[in-house]
């Protein structure tokens, strides 16, 4: 099982990987809320929707952030980012490893991993936020991804 952060090191990957620090959402309000949402904005309690938003969803995360912080431990997720290159996967394989890649937040696995390495080495993934993968990759490991 892999914990902790797992970030890409000169000496186990070949080149970092610039990875998007948001993921777009879409989301339905009714037509009462959005109206004071653009009060606020215009009254100048937030710079635009998105700022109202992300506020109105940091402060509903540090409302329930001991549950979070419980249920990550729980779960025994990695919290943040990890990323899987082929280096890591190669040292998996050498090693005789079969990862369980427990995520909430960002999974990412690199471009250049081939399917079969990568079928090879993880046994399942679960992710709470996004996965990154080619889609070679995600159809490769479909039946491992809760």
């Amino acid at each position: 099982m892999v914990l902790g952060w797992n970030m890409p090191t000169p000496a186990l990957s070949s080149s970092i990987v610039r990875l998007p620090e948001s993921e777009k959402i879409t989301i339905n309000l009714g037509f009462v809320d959005l109206g004071q949402i653009d009060l606020l904005v215009a009254e100048g309690f937030y710079s635009n929707r998105t700022d109202f938003i992300r506020t109105a969803i940091r402060n509903q995360l540090s409302t329930q952030a001991e549950a979070v912080r419980q249920v990550t431990t729980r779960r025994m997720l990695v919290l943040g980012l990890q990323h899987f290159g082929v280096a890591e996967l190669e040292a998996a394989r050498a090693a005789g490893e079969k990862l369980q890649i427990r995520v909430l937040g960002l999974a990412s696995i690199a471009p250049d991993v081939d399917p079969e390495l990568a079928r090879a080495t993880i046994e399942s993934i679960a992710v709470l936020g996004a996965l990154h993968a080619s889609p070679a990759l995600k159809q490769a490991l479909a039946d491992r991804i809760a």
